[in-house]
């Protein structure tokens, strides 16, 4: 897919990595899943980000996942990954030009790093620069505020250095604050830079202020009432789906991406195990799986009574 250096606004999930039995990357699953999120009306794919569990896969397996993601996509949505979890500048750099030369429409930065939690922006500017002079000038680039394994949001030193060299075109921002989102929103007015907002408490105010879409963990249960919203924010009905989304978002804190994985294959009817890397599928409680289903119920019929 062509693109102008900006990307369509809208819904861009942040995707999961499905398992098989034996702990494997499930090919069959993650192309099933790709389908289903363009079917939802999302307007592009996060691939290998915090969601995907890429701290616990390695490499290959994270080039493998963009891989089938941009296979399974066919050019009808942009896809976009992250890269760079290593320490050092040099294995980062490696690891960003391994996945810009799969043919993402853009690479995504992990903001913490280029600095350690207590390192200042002298240092974390000086990283960067060291970064970029060893990528390839062709790799369109992005940046998401991981909050693993610290969050470090970009500050206006940052952001700057990044809009500087017309070459970022993506921010997914995890600040959680909507007069902090503004400030970023006013500084790359005028850039190729967009900010897609993680939180759903704060998603509303941002799109009326100017947010390009949403990039969060819920676009894996019910990607089609938060398409809804960013496409129709300024409608009356949008302040209560907002409502109903914020609560709905509190069930991340219940065993995520697990329940995530058991709402595709119960409810969704995906072809995908519950099995994940970063939490034990097995936590997932009776109780658990109702109270997902019950927000599942929910969700349909906000969307039967408001998005209609």
């Amino acid at each position: 897919m062509e693109l102008s250096g900006k990307f369509a606004g809208g819904v861009w999930p942040v995707m999961l990595t499905p398992y098989t039995e034996k702990n494997m990357i499930d090919e069959e699953a993650l192309a099933s899943l790709t389908e289903w999120y363009i079917k939802s009306g999302v307007s592009g794919l996060f691939a290998a980000c915090q969601s995907s569990e890429i701290f616990y896969l390695s490499l290959e397996e994270r080039l493998k996942i963009v891989e089938i993601t941009i296979k399974a996509a066919r050019g009808r949505v942009p896809v976009i990954a992250s890269a760079n979890i290593s320490e050092s500048i040099e294995e980062q750099a490696e690891e960003i030009n391994a996945v810009g030369d799969l043919g993402v429409d853009a690479v995504i930065l992990l903001s913490n790093r280029l600095a350690g939690q207590e390192e200042s922006s002298e240092v974390w500017v000086a990283n960067f620069y060291k970064l970029l002079d060893k990528l390839s000038p062709d790799i369109k680039l992005g940046t998401y505020e991981c909050p693993y394994p610290y969050k470090r949001i970009v500050n206006e030193r940052e952001l700057q250095a990044m809009i500087d060299t017309g070459r970022f075109c993506f921010l997914k921002d995890t600040c959680c604050d909507s007069k902090m989102i503004h400030r970023k929103l006013e500084q790359i007015k005028g850039s190729n830079m967009q900010l897609f907002n993680a939180n759903t408490a704060t998603l509303l105010q941002s799109l009326k202020d100017g947010a390009h879409g949403y990039s969060g963990v819920m676009a894996n249960f019910h990607p089609e009432l938060y398409v809804w919203l960013c496409e129709h924010f300024a409608e009356k009905n949008a302040e209560h789906v907002s409502r109903v989304l914020t609560m709905c978002a509190l069930i991340e804190r219940q065993l995520y991406p697990v329940n995530a994985k058991w709402h595709l294959k119960n409810i969704e009817k995906l072809p995908i195990q519950i099995y994940a890397r970063c939490q034990n599928s097995f936590l997932l409680t009776d109780t658990f799986q109702q109270e997902v289903r019950m927000m599942d119920e929910l969700i349909q019929e906000t969307y039967s009574m408001y998005c209609t």
